[in-house]
């Protein structure tokens, strides 16, 4: 009889979570295991920090975290290419370039996509915030762009957190180069922040109106010359960011798996799909199938301790533990300079204190998995 084949387990994306199997994995060191990581790129762009990036508060170093020591240190072996598409029935992944990956156990952390759909006719103008490789290339162009131009005009779309401080980031790095830069932000009929309480919605509205960005509560749709509003406007723009909702990669409608209302990978409570239970997926490219869970880097983050000992568990026979969110979540949001407001249910705060904290949170973070020698993170 011949050698017993090692089990193979793919870890698709270097998301949030899988920082934490990786970890996992390299203190446990399972042996008879073959680990792929699936990543496009050997660094992980944490989206936390990108507001303060643009604005010019830190590098763009300190923003990412370098995945080849991690993956090192779990003995995977990183395939730089990216899913394009799956057959859960037959257990394979497909990627870009061509190559089939068969697993025992998959783990998908790859996010969403942003949803363009309603933005595509401003063609070239239009830079979506993902995937974060992309605008981290772009936005020094725009910066450039903006202090050549007698007059340079920046359309923002999202009603969002992430759109909110893309716009105020904008705002700040533009003011800081001395550019003639005016920022739209187009925020949908619910305006910034509509899932935040008053008081957040109140603070954050100062903030945009005191640099002086201009709040458009509309529906907008893309147009050859920027963006074109419910009431008949039209925002000229030299450049439209999307930071707009989500929405489930196409790839998805092939896979196989069981798929929720939203077309996002479902899960239960391990974060495993109910269909396929040798696959797992966490943060936006899924959804939990019994309770409604909001697409957020805060629960990518929570559920990564989870995921990995359930990986684990699903490796050496043991029990699964379930993710069960917070009621609610502490949300810190940058204002461009250093300055934020908190943002926690009813309660909010602002103030260079709160930036302070966000600063601290998000550098422990990056540092977590970054300062590796031989020893996995702490």
């Amino acid at each position: 009889m011949g050698a017993q084949r090692m089990k193979r387990l793919v870890l698709v994306g270097g998301g949030h979570a899988h920082l934490f199997v990786l970890d996992a994995l390299a203190r446990a060191q399972p042996t008879d295991i073959e680990i792929l990581l699936v990543t496009p790129a050997v660094f992980q762009g944490y989206s936390g920090m990108l507001p303060g990036w643009m604005a010019g508060h830190y590098t763009q170093s300190q923003c990412q975290i370098d995945l080849r020591p991690l993956a090192q240190l779990a003995h995977a072996d990183l395939v730089l290419d990216r899913m394009i598409g799956m057959d859960a029935d037959q257990r394979s992944i497909h990627l870009s370039g061509g190559r089939v990956i068969e697993y025992d156990l998959l783990s998908i952390d790859t996010g969403s996509e942003t949803d363009l759909s309603r933005l595509e006719a401003t063609g070239k103008k239009l830079i979506p915030i993902k995937p974060l490789e992309t605008f981290f290339q772009v936005w020094p162009q725009i910066l450039a762009e903006a202090q050549q131009a007698p007059a340079y005009r920046l359309a923002v779309v999202g009603g969002g957190a992430a759109a909110v401080e893309l716009a105020l980031a904008a705002s700040h790095a533009l003011t800081r180069a001395s550019t003639n830069t005016h920022i739209d932000l187009v925020a949908s009929q619910a305006g910034p922040l509509s899932s935040h309480a008053e008081s957040v919605q109140r603070r954050i509205t100062r903030v945009l109106s005191a640099t002086g960005i201009a709040v458009h509560a509309l529906h907008g749709v893309g147009a050859r010359e920027g963006i074109a509003l419910s009431d008949g406007t039209m925002l000229r723009a030299d450049r439209v960011i999307a930071a707009t909702g989500a929405r489930a990669p196409r790839w998805l409608s092939g896979c196989k798996l069981a798929l929720g209302e939203q077309a996002y990978i479902a899960v239960d409570q391990h974060n495993r799909s109910p269909s396929h239970p040798e696959v797992f997926a966490v943060g936006d490219i899924c959804e939990r199938v019994d309770i409604t869970l909001a697409h957020s880097g805060v629960h990518a983050v929570r559920a990564g301790p989870v995921l990995a000992a359930n990986i684990l568990a699903a490796l050496n026979g043991g029990i699964m533990q379930s993710y069960r969110p917070r009621p609610r979540s502490l949300y810190l949001l940058a204002c461009g300079p250093r300055y934020a407001v908190a943002s926690w249910g009813s309660w909010s705060a602002e103030g260079k204190w709160v930036w302070r904290l966000k600063d601290w949170i998000d550098r422990r973070f990056i540092r977590q998995f970054s300062d590796l020698s031989s020893e996995p993170a702490t």
